[in-house]
């Protein structure tokens, strides 16, 4: 379980984040949305350990993360192509991602025969450096290095963002099978809601750093949340 409390950021005297309180069950399937500047990212970077908070917490299984580093054997992530190493191959990229969580190459190549169609024969074996990709390449190979290891949570900035249609359904499959089949807690933000309603039981809606909404996903989400951002009164 991932439990927030009190927890602000300020940079100087603006405050771009304020939870007072925030609980996401283990095995639970978690959007975050809202526009630009809303605070979806400064919350994932804190829940990483990226940068400090200000005031209160995030506790990941009982860890305080901005205290120990117990959290990250368990705990992976793809944020942006910063996370990647521009010089490798897709390759070398994953073999090293699996040496950092004591994966050995045939667990690694095992891991990635799964994702075949996931990367529709763009990646694996074409001799490219990551910085030569496209965008919506290297945001492929991020988000299944994110799954090497056999991580509990797994956190997801604008994962569908850049990636052609086919990749988008195959990722909403990868997706809800960690979460309702493998138990894992997966985090994701987005900025298109009916992916994150498709694939999220529950969305969190921020507004200038405060949660505004907290809903269970049911048929009427996504007229919802679209009412909301448009402005109108939903029915």
């Amino acid at each position: 379980m991932i439990i927030t409390s009190n927890l602000t950021k300020k940079y100087s005297s603006k405050l771009v984040l304020q939870i007072d309180s925030l609980e996401i069950p283990k095995g639970q399937s978690f959007g975050l949305v809202g526009n630009n500047g809303a605070g979806k990212t400064t919350y994932f970077s804190l829940l990483l350990d990226l940068i400090q908070p200000t005031t209160g917490s995030i506790t990941s299984n009982g860890i305080q993360v901005n205290e120990s580093e117990a959290w990250k054997p368990f705990t992976s992530s793809f944020i942006d192509e910063s996370f990647l190493i521009g010089y490798l191959t897709p390759e070398e990229y994953f073999y090293f991602i699996g040496e950092l969580r004591h994966q050995n190459r045939a667990d690694v190549n095992n891991l990635l025969s799964q994702y075949t169609d996931f990367f529709h024969g763009e990646i694996l074996g074409q001799k490219k450096y990551l910085r030569d990709l496209s965008k919506g390449n290297q945001k492929k190979v991020g988000i299944v290095a994110a799954l090497i290891g056999n991580p509990e949570v797994i956190i997801l900035d604008e994962p569908f963002a850049n990636l052609d249609p086919s990749t988008q359904i195959r990722l909403k499959g990868i997706i809800k099978d960690l979460a309702e089949k493998q138990g894992v807690t997966v985090l994701v933000s987005s900025h298109d809601l009916m992916h994150v309603t498709d694939v999220c039981e529950r969305i969190v809606v921020l507004e200038k750093g405060a949660i505004v909404k907290d809903l269970d996903t049911n048929e009427a989400t996504l007229k919802e949340l679209e009412a909301h951002f448009s402005g109108e009164v939903s029915l």
